[in-house]
């Protein structure tokens, strides 16, 4: 196999390489630096000598070669029986090689696993995964996350401390611990993806490196687990809602709400194939939240145009969603959907009982808007709109809500 190495492979084999090692020498921050060493040898190596074969054992024997000159390394340095007995070398060990073929319990999906261990917040396990399963740079993390690199550095390190220190076996948890942990790992993915399809902060509307790492992932884990409605959920609505993302904004990066958005922009490939997802796990049981949640993403891109919204079915599938969530952002969706369904008065009446628990959220201010301007209240739309804009971290959508309430004032 010839030619230069596509950087999609790299990213690839990346995470497979580094659960290789973890699962055969331990140690996750020292087998991450010698992964990295391997992939950078693959990067000078093989555009002038060719694809291996056999690419990922090739990773995993220079890797494996590293990390045992890196413990040797720490070994020499240290000089401490417990240190040297605890970092035995690859010769000591009865696990099986690193190179052998991957098992039915994949590293990639372990070491997902391993980076949403229970015991580091959503931030440490979002970091941790982009890190050792995305493949992103320290840099790239923090660039994203908005914060200093040495900020995200310490960030990391922490996490990668707490998951060496907690004792986790490199193996998949089993019965219900692997059911909660699985709900961890899922959740990890779908915040990557909101905060690349709508980012929180910063001068970008989106950030689509995010969403499309969060898509890959998010692939994986359904490729490995295909059986698992709420994976195949998952990833539907992914590929829902991104499939709008060319829409979403202007030649000027401003944005376009759903309803004013160029339908005939939309990825038609993602949504027949999200659709096709939805709707086989839908048709296993009891549909999990984020079925439905893509179920309500299916209904949205199959109108042919804003006014052919199936409102009531949208409705519905937030009720069945609330039935087992208090989420206040189901109800403020809820509450959009009630009034295209029924007139804007039917969802303002809902908003009262969200102000205690959105009250520092533009969100509700930008959807009261947004309804007293169904209502023909100008006035008081243009008023919630600049509250929505002095309360939004994100620059387009100040600009955006800025517009609208200056559009109002001069109408």
């Amino acid at each position: 196999m010839g030619g230069a190495p596509a950087e999609g492979l790299l990213r690839e084999l990346a995470p497979q390489v580094l659960g290789a090692l973890v699962r055969r020498f331990g140690h996750f921050a020292t087998a991450e630096d010698a992964v990295q060493e391997a992939l950078l040898a693959a990067a000078l190596q093989w555009p002038a000598e060719g694809v291996p074969d056999n690419p990922r054992a090739w990773l995993i024997t220079v890797a494996s070669r590293r990390l045992t000159d890196l413990l040797r390394g720490e070994q020499a340095r240290r000089r401490r029986e417990d240190v040297v007995a605890a970092w035995a070398l690859p010769q000591d060990r009865l696990a099986p090689g690193a190179d052998q073929p991957v098992s039915a319990s994949d590293d990639t999906l372990i070491l997902l696993f391993m980076c949403c261990h229970p015991s580091l917040s959503p931030p440490s396990q979002i970091a941790l995964t982009l890190r050792a399963v995305g493949g992103l740079t320290t840099a790239e993390i923090a660039r994203a996350f908005l914060v200093p690199e040495g900020t995200m550095t310490r960030r990391i390190t922490r996490a990668k401390q707490r998951v060496k220190d907690s004792g986790l076996p490199f193996r998949l948890p089993r019965g219900p611990e692997r059911a909660e942990r699985l709900g961890a790992v899922l959740h990890v993915l779908y915040l990557i993806f909101n905060e690349g399809y709508a980012s929180t902060s910063g001068p970008d509307l989106q950030r689509a490196e995010l969403a499309a790492e969060a898509i890959r992932l998010t692939r994986m884990v359904h490729r490995l687990l295909p059986g698992d409605p709420e994976v195949a959920g998952l990833l539907a609505l992914m590929l829902l809602t991104d499939a709008r993302r060319p829409a979403r904004t202007g030649p000027d990066g401003a944005l376009i709400p759903m309803a004013e958005q160029d339908r005939g922009l939309w990825n038609a490939a993602y949504i027949a194939e999200g659709v096709e997802l939805v709707t086989g796990a839908l048709s296993r049981g009891r549909p999990g939240p984020y079925q439905l949640q893509a179920a309500i993403a299916a209904v949205h891109d199959e109108a042919a145009t804003a006014e052919e919204t199936d409102w009531p079915q949208i409705t519905a599938l937030y009720e069945l969603l609330m039935r087992d969530s208090d989420n206040p952002m189901l109800a403020l969706n809820h509450a959009v959907a009630v009034a295209m369904a029924r007139g804007p008065e039917a969802g303002l009446g809902l908003l009262d009982g969200l102000g205690d628990r959105l009250a520092d959220d533009h969100r509700l201010y930008a959807v009261r808007a947004h309804l007293l301007e169904m209502s023909g209240d100008h006035a008081g739309a243009r008023d919630s709109y600049e509250e929505a804009a002095g309360r939004a971290m994100s620059l387009p959508q100040q600009r955006y809500l800025h517009a609208k309430a200056a559009r109002l004032k001069d109408g």
